[in-house]
């Protein structure tokens, strides 16, 4: 049977479309039409593949996002086909050859873990948690030899930018670089326009594809690109003279990160960091016991308010869970967001982070950023709530106990001093 699709692609997706590459990274200013090729592209695969029980995916960074952007334009590209059928709760689309098209967000990507794909695409990759792709979607490709497309707009060096490199430097994927200046999609009066309503960084990001550009309303970026500067961003080894402490963002039904810190005189030295969700707090005391962590000498853990807010299941509190488990925790007083967040930025300045084993937090704390309106286009006081948010809710922890320790003088005699020490003043 023939199937006519009204879709004609523009001009400047024709070599995506007929790339032979397993994997691919478009990088495109906005309203260039990505996300309208690659449902096409999706819609197409579907409809022509020999594979029996054929299943393929389009990945929003939010479940909400995947049916506000995609599903209406993936209708669109579906309906021409006699015998498809729409399912609008699950968002899935199933065609007469038993192949199947479904949206996914990001924000919930454990929901994906069991399935297998012959084929993904990643809108606004940038947005997304990195463990979406490397702990599920990846492994769900890997039997059936399915393939990928990342798109997006660039928000920094983040995931999307090391997808990016690494899809110009291999030949077993196709990159596309699509900037406004050169695509002539948007009309130059509609460009100019766009440019006087906006800062250099903006225009730049948002329509030149630039990944050097200031990442709008990030908290840290500019601190992170001082530290790399600065060279205190490389080898920052565990030192086995030093106590260890932790700072923990502690998630109900959402994950947990934690950082662990060194502090010699007005050094903070980051040398770890763990994050994992879906485990009870069982999984994270044994982290800090077993291989390399389980040497560390831990002189306490730093825990957020709510840690003695009692759970229903077990009707005693995470703190006394953890103490229980061997911790010993102390809670932190409950302070204002925005207070944090300036505590942090104090202390970067004498923050040095291992590059290797803090890569996860360190990505996190660049892109963490507060809300922008849309509608107003101004930001929001308050930070957006992302895949970043608990190692950076975590490395504001760290700054208000590092400010109650090391700041108040009482303490910071205490935690220097040994019992010897004492005994001689």
């Amino acid at each position: 049977m023939e199937v006519v699709i009204d879709y004609c692609p523009r001009e400047q997706f024709r070599p995506f479309h007929d790339r032979d590459e397993r994997f691919a990274a478009i990088v495109a200013h906005r309203r260039a039409g990505k996300t309208v090729a690659c449902i096409h592209d999706v819609n197409r695969a579907a409809l022509s593949t020999s594979k029996k029980s054929a299943r393929f995916a389009y990945v929003a960074p939010f479940y909400a996002q995947a049916k506000d952007v995609a599903w209406n334009y993936a209708k669109e590209a579906a309906a021409p086909v006699p015998g498809v059928t729409f399912n609008e709760s699950e968002l899935r689309i199933d065609y007469p050859n038993g192949a199947r098209v479904r949206l996914y967000g990001a924000d919930n990507y454990d929901r994906m873990r069991g399935i297998y794909l012959d084929g993904v695409v990643l809108d606004e990759y940038g947005d997304m948690d990195p463990r979406a792709w490397v702990e599920v979607i990846r492994p769900a490709l890997a039997d059936r030899k399915g393939w990928a497309v990342f798109i997006g707009t660039p928000k920094g060096e983040n995931a999307f930018y090391d997808v990016c490199e690494r899809a110009k430097a291999s030949d077993d994927w196709f990159h596309m670089r699509l900037k406004a200046s050169e695509t002539g999609l948007i009309d130059a009066e509609e460009l100019a326009a766009a440019r006087a309503e906006m800062s250099e960084d903006q225009y730049r990001q948002e329509f030149e594809c630039a990944f050097d550009a200031a990442v709008v309303g990030a908290y840290y970026a500019k601190l992170l690109s001082e530290a790399d500067d600065e060279k205190r961003i490389g080898n920052v080894p565990h030192d086995p003279a030093l106590p260890v402490y932790t700072a923990w963002d502690l998630g109900i039904g959402d994950s947990t990160a934690i950082w662990f810190v060194q502090v010699t005189g007005r050094e903070i030295r980051l040398i770890d960091c763990y994050e994992a969700s879906g485990v009870g707090l069982d999984h994270y005391a044994a982290v800090l016991k077993e291989g390399k962590r389980g040497r560390y000498n831990y002189a306490e853990h730093w825990l957020p308010h709510d840690a003695e807010h009692k759970e229903l299941t077990s009707g005693r509190t995470r703190l006394e869970t953890l103490r229980a488990l061997g911790l010993d925790c102390r809670v932190l007083p409950i302070a204002r967001v925005e207070d944090g967040i300036n505590g942090a930025r104090m202390i970067l300045p004498r923050c040095y982070f291992d590059s290797t084993k803090c890569a996860e937090g360190l990505r996190a704390l660049r892109h963490y950023r507060a809300e922008f309106d849309e509608k107003r286009k101004v930001l929001r006081p308050r930070p957006l709530h992302d895949w970043s948010s608990h190692y950076a809710d975590a490395f504001r922890y760290l700054a208000q106990a590092y400010r109650d320790s090391w700041g108040n003088p009482r303490r910071a005699v205490a935690e220097t001093l040994s019992m010897d020490d004492f005994g001689a003043v």
